[in-house]
């Protein structure tokens, strides 16, 4: 079984456990910074608000709200349909500053 951040990096070409900024996977997954870290900080909500869904695991809110951004941005996710609406913002957003530095 692999992870959403495995998966993120396998699409992406790099190697399966390499880290990434959340800067770099709004790139990579042409979304932007704005809207990815919307999504951070709605992980770092979940994490405080619902901590007994957190898995045992998991050290810190940064590490979950980083887990839910790999896996908000693999579509298919329970995370990428509750994020839907920040996915979509940030598509837009990401056409947009490309067309606009154009």
């Amino acid at each position: 079984m692999s992870t959403f951040k495995q998966k993120f990096n396998k699409k992406h070409g790099q190697p399966l456990n390499t880290s990434n900024s959340i800067s770099k996977i709004a790139r990579l997954s042409k979304i932007s910074l704005k809207s990815a870290k919307k999504i951070v900080d709605k992980g770092k909500g979940a994490y405080y608000s619902n901590p007994q869904s957190v898995r045992p695991n998991v050290k810190s809110a940064t590490q979950w709200s980083i887990s839910r951004l790999y896996a908000s941005v693999s579509r298919g996710s329970k995370s990428s349909k509750v994020d839907a609406k920040e996915l979509k913002e940030g598509r837009k957003q990401f056409k947009e500053n490309k067309k606009n530095k154009k």
